[in-house]
């Protein structure tokens, strides 16, 4: 069962997934350029994501860390997700817990996933008492390195996605005592 954890920011609700959010999220993962820079780049269909939003919900009750549902507070509507997961594609960074986060395109270029990520690190390091976070993402997408520098975390490495062959960069952030 869904915990009613919630996270505010001035802007936004982060929450956990409901069954109609699966619509607007499978919205948000049909769009070429959103998946572009994320697995093999190929969009997910319905079924796929609602495989995925189910995915999440089980990294709750595994690890008690998860991928958040993140609304917009004023409209009410979903943008994406943010959250914490355990990096199993990447076995050389564990034990980790791996920031990230995906927003639809209506909803880029207005400080939103830094002010969603912004939040997920606090739950991380003061709710979840993790004494390190890490960021990945793939090689010249400057997007996410551009937020994951605004956060404070550092890059560390560089190494290569073992199931997809492409180069991904790997930033860390300590929690600071």
């Amino acid at each position: 069962m869904a915990s009613p954890l919630t996270l505010l920011t001035p802007r936004l609700t982060l929450r956990r997934w409901r069954a109609a959010d699966v619509e607007p999220m499978a919205a948000v993962n049909a769009d070429p350029e959103v998946m572009r820079w994320t697995g093999d780049g190929s969009v997910h269909d319905r079924e796929r994501t609602a495989a995925a939003v189910a995915a999440w919900e089980q990294g709750w009750d595994e690890h008690g860390v998860g991928l958040f549902a993140v609304e917009v507070r004023r409209s009410r509507r979903l943008a994406g997700f943010a959250g914490l997961s355990v990096p199993a594609e990447l076995p050389e960074l564990r034990p980790a817990v791996e920031i990230g986060w995906r927003l639809g395109r209506p909803f880029w270029d207005d400080g939103l996933a830094t002010e969603a990520a912004r939040a997920v690190l606090d739950f991380a390091f003061r709710d979840r008492g993790l004494a390190r976070v890490v960021g990945v993402h793939r090689t010249g997408h400057e997007a996410p390195a551009a937020v994951m520098r605004k956060l404070g975390m550092r890059h560390d490495r560089e190494t290569t996605h073992p199931e997809y062959g492409v180069p991904v960069c790997v930033h860390v952030i300590e929690a600071r005592p």
